[in-house]
C-alpha cells in the first residue's frame, strides 16, 4: 500500500457515515444477538479459538451480520478475503480461489471468503464456489437477508452451519444510542450533544431492531441540529421525528417477511385472537400487499379452519370479497376488516380436511369397485342387475335408511369427524347415530352387496457415536430423559447444564440438542470427570462438553471461573439430591444461574417411597415376628425426621420454593423397574463398618441377632436376583422470569 493510498483510506473511514464508523471491531463491542454470539455459544467459542467452519449468517438489515464477518477478519489468523456478491462474479471468485490455493500451498495458511449477500450469486457462481469449499480450500463466511434455505445453492448450505440473526431488541438499540454519543473517536463523544430521553426512544421504536437505521437517523439528527449559543446541540424529539418519520416495515412480497406476516395473520384468525388479526392485518395493508390476494387467503380459512362450524363464513367472506370490488381502496379496508373479523370471531372446525382422509386412502388403497346397488342401473339393470338391493331414502322416515355406501373392504371406515363447535355441535349426535346403524346394518347382513421440517452439516462420525450412547440407555431411562428435555425445551443455540452428569444419559443428549450452543457438565469425583472426559475426546473439540467437578455448594463459584458471564437456557438433573436433602435455598441458589426466561428440571426419587426391601422377601423366609419388626424399622429409616435426606416431602418441597418468590411446577408419577441384587450390592447394604449403611442404620432399632437373620436371609433369597424395584420420582420444574429489556 502506497502512502497515496493509506491516505485515502484514511480519508473514507473518516468521512464514511456515523454506522460504518460505528461497526464493533471485536466480540466485546458486539451488541445484541447473545443467542448466536453469547458467551459460552458455539460461535463465540469458535471465533476465540480460531476454529472456523464454513457459515451463512442469515437476517433482516442492521442485525450484524457484516459486522460478524469483520470480527472475525479482525480475530483470525486466517488470510481474509471479502466480496459483494452484488459487484462480483466469477472471475472475482476465481482470482479469491487462487490467493487461497497458493497461501495453502506455500505457507499451509487457511483462507476465510466472506461473501455479503451471498444470494446474489447466481446458480453458476454459486457452484463455482462448492468444490473450494469441499475440499477445504476456502471456508466460506455469506451473509445474506433471503432464506438460505431457499435463495442459497442447497449443497453450499449443507455443508455449512446457518446462524439466524434477529432483529435487535430495543434494549440492545438503546445501548447502541449510548456507545455511539459515548465514543469521542468514532461517535459524538467529543461534541457536546444533548439528546432528550423522549427523542431516544422515538427513534429506538422507529428503527424496528435494525441498529444501521437508528444510526442512520442519529447521525442526521445531530448533523442537521445547529449548536446554541452554548455550543451545545440539544436533539428534541421534534427533531427526531424529523429525523426518521416513518417506520421502516420489513416486507418483502417475495420473501420471508411476506410468508412470516401471512403466516401470523392466518395463525391468529385461526387461533380466534381478533386483535392479532387486526394487528397483522393493518402491517400487511400498511406494507401495500395486495388485498385480492388476503381475500384469497380468507376465502380458504373459511372453509378450511371454520368449515361447517359456521357455514355462513364463506358466504360473508365471498361478499366482502365482492364488496371490495366494488368499492376498491382505501374504502374496501372496512370489508377487509370485516371478514377478518367475522372469521376470527367464528367457532372454528377444521372438519373439511376429512377430505384428504379420503384422498390419501385413494392414493394408497387398491381401486374397488363401487358396490353393485350403488351402481349405475339405466343400462345394465336387467342384464348385469346394476342398481340392485339400492334403498331409496326418500321412502324412508326422516328420508333415511341405514345402508353401505362406502365400497367392501372400506365399510366403517369414518373419514368426517363433525366438531363440537357451532352449527356442527348440533349435527354432531345424529351423524354419530346414524354410523352407528349403518354398522348395525353391516353386521346384520342389511345391506351387504357380493361387490366390494439453531440446521447444521450431517456429521456421520459424531451422530454414530451419540447414537451408541443412546442405545446404551434402558427404555425406562430414556423416557425420563425425554421428559427433562420436554420440561426445558432446548433450542439449536441454548446452553445447557447438567447437574449431575455423572451416567451420561443427560449429557450426551444435550449434545445432540443444541449443537450451535454450549454444554456444561458438573461431576463430583474426579474418576467421573476423568471418564467422561475420555468419552468427550471422541467430539470434535468444540463440540464436546465443558466438565467440572464441583459439589452443590461449590457449583456457582466454579461456573464463574470456568465459564465467566455464561447463564443457562436449560438447566436438567437426575437424582441431584441423592446424597443431600434437596433443600430450596440450593435448588434457589441453582436457578440463579438461568438466563431470562429459563427452566431448571429435575427428576428427584423420593426417599420415603422408596422400595422395602422387607417386601422383597418370599412368604415364610423369615420369622413372622422379625419381618413386622424388620418393615416397621424400614418405615422409620425412610421417614427419620432427623435426617433431611430423607424426611422430605414433594409437596412441602414446592411449597417452600413457592415461599421464596419462584415459579414452580411439580408432579409425582410412580416408577417400576428392576434391580439386580449383587453381591457388592448386599455387601454395601450389610457392611458394618459405614455409619450411613443399611444396616447401621436400622441397628438402632432391631437386635444384632435379628439383623444377622435378615442379612442371611437376603443373601439366600434375593443375592444374584432380578427383583422388581417400585419408587416415585418427583419431576420439578423453575421458571426464570422472562427478560424486562
Amino acid at each position: 500500500m502506497t502512502l497515496f493510498d493509506h491516505y485515502r483510506n484514511a480519508q473514507i473511514e473518516a468521512e464514511a457515515p456515523l454506522a460504518a464508523r460505528m461497526r464493533p471491531r471485536t466480540l466485546d463491542e458486539f451488541i445484541g444477538q447473545d443467542a448466536v454470539v453469547g458467551p459460552g455459544r458455539l460461535l463465540r467459542r469458535a471465533i476465540q479459538a480460531d476454529q472456523l467452519s464454513s457459515l451463512i449468517f442469515y437476517g433482516p438489515p442492521g442485525t450484524g451480520k457484516t459486522t460478524l464477518a469483520q470480527i472475525i477478519a479482525n480475530t483470525t489468523s486466517a488470510h481474509f478475503i471479502a466480496i459483494n456478491a452484488v459487484l462480483a462474479g466469477v472471475k472475482e471468485i476465481r482470482d479469491a480461489i487462487a490467493q487461497a490455493q497458493d497461501l495453502r500451498g506455500q505457507f499451509g495458511r487457511r483462507t476465510i471468503l466472506f461473501v455479503d449477500e451471498v444470494h446474489r450469486f447466481n446458480k453458476a457462481q454459486q457452484d463455482a464456489l462448492l468444490p473450494w469449499v469441499e475440499n477445504g480450500t476456502v471456508i466460506l463466511i455469506g451473509a445474506t437477508t433471503e432464506n438460505p434455505f431457499f435463495e442459497v445453492n442447497q449443497a453450499l448450505v449443507s455443508r455449512s452451519r446457518v446462524f439466524q440473526l434477529k432483529s435487535l431488541e430495543q434494549a440492545d438499540l438503546f445501548r447502541v444510542v449510548a456507545q455511539a454519543l459515548a465514543d469521542p473517536v468514532r461517535g459524538y463523544g467529543d461534541r457536546a450533544v444533548r439528546i432528550d430521553d423522549a427523542a431516544i426512544a422515538h427513534l429506538v421504536n422507529v428503527a424496528n431492531g435494525d441498529a444501521r437505521a437508528l444510526l442512520n437517523a442519529l447521525e442526521l439528527a445531530v448533523e442537521t441540529t445547529p449548536a446554541d449559543e452554548s455550543g451545545d446541540i440539544h436533539v428534541t424529539l421534534a427533531v427526531a421525528e424529523e429525523s426518521i418519520q416513518r417506520r421502516a416495515v420489513l416486507y418483502d412480497k417475495e420473501g420471508d417477511a411476506h410468508f412470516d406476516t401471512i403466516s401470523a395473520f392466518i395463525k391468529s384468525v385461526r387461533g380466534s385472537d381478533p386483535d392479532a388479526a387486526l394487528y397483522w392485518l393493518a402491517r400487511m395493508v400498511y406494507a401495500g400487499e395486495d388485498p385480492r390476494y388476503l381475500f384469497r387467503r380468507l376465502v380458504i380459512l373459511a372453509s378450511e379452519d371454520v368449515g361447517l362450524a359456521d357455514p355462513h363464513a364463506v358466504t360473508v367472506v365471498t361478499s366482502c370479497a365482492a364488496a371490495f370490488d366494488r368499492v376498491g381502496m382505501p374504502e374496501g379496508r372496512y370489508p377487509l376488516a370485516q371478514a377478518t373479523l367475522y372469521l376470527a370471531i367464528a367457532p372454528k372446525s377444521n372438519s373439511t380436511m376429512a377430505f384428504f382422509d379420503a384422498l390419501a386412502t385413494v392414493e394408497k388403497e387398491q381401486q374397488r369397485d363401487v358396490p353393485n346397488p350403488l351402481r349405475d342401473p339405466t343400462r345394465d339393470k336387467h342384464g348385469l342387475g346394476h342398481g340392485q338391493g339400492y334403498l331409496y331414502p326418500h321412502s324412508y322416515r326422516e328420508h333415511w335408511v341405514a345402508q353401505q355406501y362406502l365400497p367392501a373392504g372400506l365399510q366403517g371406515q369414518v373419514f368426517y369427524q363433525p366438531s363440537a363447535q357451532g352449527y356442527e355441535a348440533a349435527i354432531q349426535t345424529q351423524v354419530a347415530r346414524r354410523r352407528e346403524a349403518q354398522l348395525a346394518a353391516l353386521v346384520e347382513g342389511d345391506g351387504a352387496t357380493p361387490e366390494a421440517l439453531t440446521y447444521s452439516p450431517a456429521d456421520p462420525a459424531r451422530d454414530r457415536w451419540l447414537q451408541r450412547t443412546l442405545s446404551q440407555t434402558g427404555e425406562r431411562l430414556g423416557q425420563l430423559r425425554d421428559r427433562l428435555f420436554a420440561e426445558i425445551s432446548p433450542q439449536r443455540h441454548h446452553i445447557v447444564l447438567d447437574l449431575n452428569a455423572r451416567s451420561g444419559l443427560l449429557i450426551w443428549e444435550a449434545v445432540r440438542r443444541v449443537p450451535e450452543g454450549g454444554v456444561y457438565g458438573r461431576v463430583e469425583s474426579a474418576q467421573d470427570l476423568a471418564a467422561l472426559t475420555e468419552q468427550a475426546a471422541r467430539l470434535p473439540e468444540l463440540q464436546r462438553p465443558l466438565l467440572m467437578q464441583a459439589t452443590l455448594e461449590t457449583l456457582p463459584e466454579v461456573l464463574s471461573r470456568v465459564a465467566p458471564g455464561v447463564t443457562f437456557d436449560g438447566i436438567l438433573g437426575r437424582n441431584v439430591f441423592s446424597a443431600i436433602a434437596p433443600s430450596p435455598a440450593r435448588i434457589a441458589a441453582i436457578a440463579a444461574q438461568l438466563a431470562p426466561g429459563g427452566r431448571l428440571a429435575l427428576a428427584e426419587t423420593v426417599p420415603r417411597d422408596t422400595q422395602r426391601i422387607s417386601a422383597l422377601l418370599p412368604s415364610g423366609a423369615i420369622a413372622p415376628e422379625i419381618r413386622d419388626r424388620w418393615a416397621i424399622a424400614e418405615d422409620a429409616l425412610y421417614t427419620d425426621t432427623a435426617d433431611p435426606r430423607f424426611a422430605w416431602s414433594p409437596e412441602a418441597l414446592a411449597a417452600e420454593i413457592q415461599a421464596l418468590g419462584l415459579s414452580v411446577t411439580w408432579s409425582q408419577a410412580g416408577v417400576e423397574g428392576e434391580l439386580l441384587i449383587t453381591k457388592a450390592l448386599c455387601d454395601r447394604w450389610f457392611d458394618p463398618q459405614n455409619p450411613d449403611s443399611y444396616r447401621s442404620r436400622l441397628a438402632t432399632m432391631l437386635s444384632s441377632s435379628e439383623l444377622s437373620a435378615i442379612e442371611q436371609q437376603v443373601r439366600r433369597a434375593l443375592q444374584n436376583q432380578t427383583v422388581p424395584w417400585r419408587s416415585r420420582q418427583l419431576f420439578l420444574t423453575l421458571h426464570a422470569p422472562p427478560s424486562t429489556g
